[in-house]
């Protein structure tokens, strides 16, 4: 990266830069010297905000450029710790799905093998779709890491065999997430989860997609609630389509809530962790 370079971002989010050339929001009283600020949106939502924050930076230095997810900015040039915090790494791009909830094979395409950058928190979409040999090669990156492993990019549970297994079991793992978005999916799901059930619930995480297609909060509920009975922790996300932004009411709001904080989780179910 440009050690030249402002970083802007619309929000903070845990995957956000916390150096000194890292930025949330409008410029500072006190601003660094720099040749070119960079304003990056990962989220169609904020693209509003990442115009206005491209005319406010503006102000003060002469090239202030737009890019990111959300603006459809190519991937193939992954830096650690340019745009998310240091530790993140993307060792492939792009799925080989094409879920209809889903705008990473509209953004990156087929599922593309990349140079792998030292990290410990894989962020991968689809990580299991990558050949024997490029697995391999992850896995001896991180057994290399000061910090333990954690999978953040959910991995496709159908995907999940005795040789990943085994491998996990020979490494230090903070936390594997996976992924269930229909209730199809719970199936391949439980036998993933029975294959990794060393790992314990706590480290056993799943991405669980929620109001989607006209789906009710009482069934998202039972989807979450079968997670949980399946032995994984599950981390609910709010569905939010690609040309706007859903307000959420407060019952969807508290069930997302409830379903994301593993405290709120364990005590709910506290008579069953006994």
């Amino acid at each position: 990266m440009e050690r030249h370079a402002i970083r802007v971002f619309p929000r903070r989010t845990s995957y956000t830069p916390w150096d000194a050339m890292a930025f949330v929001g409008d410029p500072p009283l006190i601003r660094p010297e720099a040749e070119e600020v960079h304003v990056s949106v990962s989220f169609t939502w904020d693209i509003e905000e990442g115009y206005r924050l491209q005319q406010a930076w503006s102000q003060y230095y002469s090239k202030v450029l737009l890019g990111g997810p959300a603006m459809g900015s190519p991937s193939e040039d992954f830096v650690a710790g340019r745009y998310v915090k240091e530790g993140v790494t993307f060792t492939t791009r792009g799925c080989n799905l094409k879920c209809p909830w889903c705008l990473v094979p509209q953004r990156e395409g087929m599922l593309q093998l990349r140079p792998i950058v030292p990290g410990w928190i894989v962020q991968d979409n689809n990580l299991l779709q990558a050949p024997r040999a490029h697995l391999d090669a992850v896995f001896e990156m991180l057994d290399r890491q000061l910090r333990a492993a954690i999978f953040a990019g959910g991995l496709q549970a159908s995907l999940v065999d005795d040789w990943f297994a085994n491998r996990l079991q020979g490494m230090r793992v903070e936390s594997v997430f996976m992924a269930a978005d229909t209730r199809p999916a719970l199936k391949s799901l439980a036998k993933a989860v029975e294959k990794l059930a060393f790992l314990g619930r706590r480290k056993l995480r799943c991405y669980v997609l929620i109001g989607f297609n006209g789906e009710s909060p009482s069934e998202a509920s039972a989807r979450l609630e079968a997670v949980w009975e399946i032995g994984a922790m599950p981390f609910a996300q709010l569905y939010q389509p690609p040309d706007g932004y859903v307000e959420y009411g407060s019952d969807w709001k508290a069930l997302a809530r409830k379903w994301s904080r593993p405290a709120a989780m364990m005590a709910m179910h506290k008579v069953e962790e006994l």
